[in-house]
């Protein structure tokens, strides 16, 4: 493959995934027990989480560590 599929393919497939998500709201909406509501915003929280120690603080820690702090 080359540069610009790639590309292409890195650009498409979070938009895809994002645009699918968003359009399962309209299907979903008002007809959502509360129970896979809350179930839905914990899953959401915790994905949130992992990704801000996975991706920000974690390598915020060792970019420290290298410097010397």
């Amino acid at each position: 493959m080359n540069f610009l599929s790639e590309t292409a393919i890195g650009i498409l497939l979070p938009f895809l995934g994002t645009t699918i998500g968003a359009a399962a709201v309209f299907f979903i909406k008002g007809k959502a027990n509360p129970h896979f509501h809350r179930a839905m915003l914990g899953f959401a929280a915790g994905v949130m989480t992992a990704a801000s120690v996975w991706s920000l603080l974690i390598p915020a820690i060792d970019m420290s560590e290298q410097a010397g702090g």
